[in-house]
């Protein structure tokens, strides 16, 4: 890869961290959509390398208020992508594509499945210990 385009991706990753950082701060200092409740993060903002389009990714942790507060973003799109234009100085502001970011639940899925297969391990270790014979 040449490194022009390797600039280009690092530069996209650098711009897609800050728009991360601002649009949090925005959402929660001036936006005021009912919508907008819950227990929220904005967990990643992926830049295009030609910088027209940035997929927002939101986790939103209570299932029944994911729907209205994506609806609620992307309501307030316009109004992001022009206070980023002022807040960052950027030429050209991407438009803003939000979308449900589910990977925080499913990390906590991962880790409840684990909490259950452990202790059941350490009643396995546990038996065996004391003389019995192991299932296996």
């Amino acid at each position: 890869m040449n490194s022009r385009k390797r600039d280009n991706f690092a530069r996209a990753d650098r711009v897609g961290e800050e728009m991360r950082s601002q649009i949090d701060a925005l959402i929660r200092r001036e936006l005021s959509d009912p919508r907008v409740t819950g227990t929220y993060s904005i967990t990643r903002v992926d830049v295009t390398r030609d910088f027209r389009y940035a997929k927002v990714r939101v986790s939103v942790m209570e299932t029944e208020l994911r729907k209205p507060m994506l609806d609620a973003l992307k309501s307030a799109a316009g109004f992001l992508r022009r206070r980023l234009t002022q807040d960052m100085g950027l030429r050209f502001t991407p438009e803003l594509l939000f979308e449900i970011d589910e990977n925080i639940e499913y990390g906590v899925h991962i880790a409840e499945l684990l909490r259950q297969v452990v202790p059941a391990e350490a009643r396995q270790d546990a038996q065996s210990d004391d003389g019995e014979p192991r299932d296996e």
